[in-house]
């Protein structure tokens, strides 16, 4: 759904609700001290293109709020500042990015988003919360950048938490259950880890610049504000990379839990074939002497009646002590090894 609130914040922190664009130009012009908030949700290009004109905004800042592919920067022009920051959602074990836009100017304020009218991260939503911190937006919109803001990053912890409670659960199944290990759910874990990094990294290049002074339209009295929310994204981003690092040791272990497991097979195996070897090389001359007394069978027994009673028990007995004889000549080769 496509729509935009248009507000007019007084310096007593009183909200008036304009309808048109031509009301809060009126509204602007009256001389009241104060500021204009435009709050966009999915808009089209021709939505934002109305701002172009009254506010000297450059129609490729606005084409910037239509393009999905955009990495968190900062850009400074004569009349204004244009800010994009990601939001973050983590459902069904996927994050989600979508992009906020913007705009602050010396009477005016322009919140872009795409992510609906309703729920998290969306335009409703920062119009509840910029309600709820009107004492300090009611200073400028420098202040209210900073109300947005502050909440989008706060919001940053809950995906980053439920992220690093996934990560420890796969740690869990690695070092107790390794034969349920889900590679496919690490490797996805692993992506978003990618894309949360290289989103706070830039991020936090806005709030150095901002916290530096260098954006002028951002006046000195709002740098402590800002301050706290660079101190809350430099944490996020080494939560982060804490949590990366857990990937790669994830890996390592699996990979190391792979070749024990391989290792252990492989000495079963060599320990069923050296078993197989002791046995055959214990029977194969036994084999080999049943086979030759098998064929004097007759001539054993030719000796008298009673000749087969004692050579049966005898060569019984010899058949034993040449299996004893190998056995012990096979383990006294082992022991020398």
């Amino acid at each position: 759904m496509t729509g935009c609130d248009i507000c007019f914040i007084h310096k007593t922190g009183a909200v008036d609700t304009l309808q048109t664009m031509e009301e809060a130009l009126r509204a602007r012009d009256a001389g009241e001290k104060g500021y204009l908030w435009f709050n966009y949700y999915a808009p089209t290009e021709e939505n934002l293109m109305v701002l172009s004109e009254p506010f000297g905004i450059h129609p490729l800042s606005l084409e910037d709020c239509l393009d999905e592919e955009q990495v968190p920067k900062i850009e400074e022009y004569k009349t204004y500042v244009q800010v994009l920051f990601n939001c973050f959602s983590y459902l069904d074990k996927t994050v989600r990015i979508d992009e906020v836009n913007l705009f602050t100017g010396a009477d005016f304020f322009v919140s872009v988003t795409r992510c609906g009218e309703n729920g998290p991260g969306s335009a409703g939503t920062y119009k509840e919360v910029l309600e709820r911190e009107m004492r300090n937006a009611k200073n400028g919109p420098a202040f209210a950048l900073h109300v947005i803001l502050d909440y989008i990053v706060d919001r940053k912890f809950d995906t980053i938490a439920a992220v690093g409670d996934d990560l420890i659960v796969l740690e869990d199944i690695v070092t107790e259950n390794h034969s349920e290990f889900d590679h496919t759910a690490l490797q996805k874990i692993r992506r978003s880890l990618m894309s949360l990094r290289k989103s706070l990294f830039h991020e936090r290049e806005i709030l150095v610049k901002i916290c530096r002074n260098d954006i002028d339209i951002i006046p000195e009295s709002a740098m402590i504000h800002f301050n706290d929310i660079y101190d809350h994204i430099t944490k996020f981003f080494e939560l982060t990379e804490m949590n990366h690092d857990m990937v790669n040791n994830l890996i390592q272990t699996n990979l190391a839990v792979i070749n024990n497991d391989i290792s252990k097979a492989a000495n079963d195996t060599n320990l069923s074939v050296k078993r197989l070897t002791v046995i055959t090389t214990v029977f194969m001359p036994l084999t080999l002497l049943s086979g030759i007394f098998g064929m004097s069978e007759w001539t054993m027994m030719t000796g008298g009646g009673e000749n087969w009673k004692t050579a049966y028990p005898l060569f019984f007995a010899f058949l034993l002590i040449v299996a004893a004889v190998n056995y012990v000549i096979i383990k006294w080769f082992d022991r020398k090894k």
